[in-house]
């Protein structure tokens, strides 16, 4: 499992990356659109990938949403 430090850490690594709060979350954006997502409550991340390279992530294990 990956720590809320190596995600923030990964996620910033981006050019032109932000770290801001979204709610009860803390998001991650470029130019104001928001690509990943950090729920500390649930312990929880969320990326935001396109529909080919959601299937192929999700291919592996079919119970993945």
């Amino acid at each position: 499992m990956v720590t809320i430090d190596t995600f923030r850490k990964l996620a910033l690594s981006f050019p032109e990356a932000t770290e801001e709060a979204h709610f009860e979350k803390t998001s991650f954006r470029v130019k104001k659109k928001i690509f990943a997502s950090y729920d500390g409550v649930q312990n929880r991340a969320r990326i935001k990938l396109s529909e080919i390279d959601q299937d192929v992530f999700s291919a592996a294990d079919r119970t993945i949403v």
